[in-house]
């Protein structure tokens, strides 16, 4: 998988690898745009090799028009996109659609984009967990693309150890990657050290939080103390990348996505300061906007305790 510039890849455990850091491609939204073309072109031409999209980010046919304006072979892009909720009882059928909106034969990964699924013969009705099609019935069927070489991997999202281990007793492929919710408010280290005993690579999305912290003086602190120049940005995505997980940063802005990959190296009480980030009151939260305090804390219709997330109404860490 070639770059022009040295980014770290990760080796997946079927062997194949990923860069370790991507472009995120959800945009707030969901939908098509221009924008989201220009990010991923310009993206591919400062040396991005991973580029992450979703069937419900609404943008694949923006994304698979990038691919086709860059000179860039397809080969050397690791690509990935999702297979959303409403979609757990088609997986192929579902494949097929995101592969026909990018325009490519195959994609590099492939995942299950989170545990629930909807009904969408009744008006898109959450499915509870022991709902036919669960997630062991819709991971099966995951399971099968693998034979007709239109995914180089599979994997999960949004998945805690509770559902993982659900999904491991019955699994035939341990999944090649757990993409979540990650960076210093919620590190998620129980998370991190049970998928690596499993051989699973985690995927941070919102690696930055959002900015929401990125100007607390101890992490300004760390950045400034490797010179001018270097960013709140680097100095989390470098930790990201420095503890064992890839992450996939969004920007439309060239800079930023040329800023993002320009990783430096932290020093052990560097990344023990960021490790202990989330200890600060008040600061052991999800940062994201999917959170119902209905059913006394919930996601997408799933309660918390559904979910494995040791979260209170709101998304705060207990």
């Amino acid at each position: 998988m070639g770059s022009s510039l040295n980014i770290p890849q990760f080796r997946l455990n079927n062997g194949i690898n990923i860069p370790a850091v991507g472009v995120g491609c959800w945009m707030g939204a969901v939908r098509e745009g221009e924008d989201v073309t220009r990010m991923v072109v310009d993206a591919i031409n400062l040396g991005y090799r991973h580029i992450d999209t979703a069937a419900n980010y609404g943008n694949e046919r923006s994304v698979g028009e990038a691919l086709r304006k860059t000179s860039v072979p397809r080969g050397d892009i690791f690509l990935t996109t999702k297979l959303e909720s409403r979609d757990h009882g088609r997986v192929k059928e579902a494949l097929e659609t995101s592969l026909s909106k990018l325009g490519v034969d195959y994609v590099d990964l492939y995942l299950m984009h989170w545990p629930m699924a909807f009904d969408e013969l009744n008006k898109g009705k959450t499915l509870q967990p022991e709902d036919s099609p669960t997630i062991v019935e819709t991971w099966r069927e995951m399971e099968k693309l693998l034979d007709h070489g239109k995914v180089r991997a599979i994997g999960v999202s949004n998945f805690s150890i509770k559902t993982l281990t659900k999904l491991l007793e019955q699994a035939k492929v341990v999944p090649a990657v757990n993409q979540v919710e990650l960076h210093p408010c919620l590190p998620q280290h129980t998370l991190l050290s049970f998928c690596a005993e499993k051989g699973i690579l985690v995927t941070a999305y919102s690696p930055l939080g959002k900015h929401k912290f990125a100007d607390d003086p101890a992490i300004k602190a760390i950045a400034d103390a490797h010179g001018p120049g270097v960013t709140s940005a680097q100095v989390l995505l470098s930790w990201g990348v420095q503890r064992g997980t890839a992450v996939i940063p969004k920007t439309l802005h060239a800079p930023r996505l040329k800023e993002n990959l320009q990783l430096i190296q932290l020093s052990t009480s560097e990344m023990e300061t960021l490790d202990r980030f989330h200890t600060k009151p008040g600061m052991h939260r999800s940062i994201c906007g999917f959170h119902s305090t209905e059913l006394g804390g919930s996601c997408f219709g799933w309660t918390y305790a559904q979910l494995g997330w040791e979260m209170t109404a709101g998304g705060i860490h207990t």
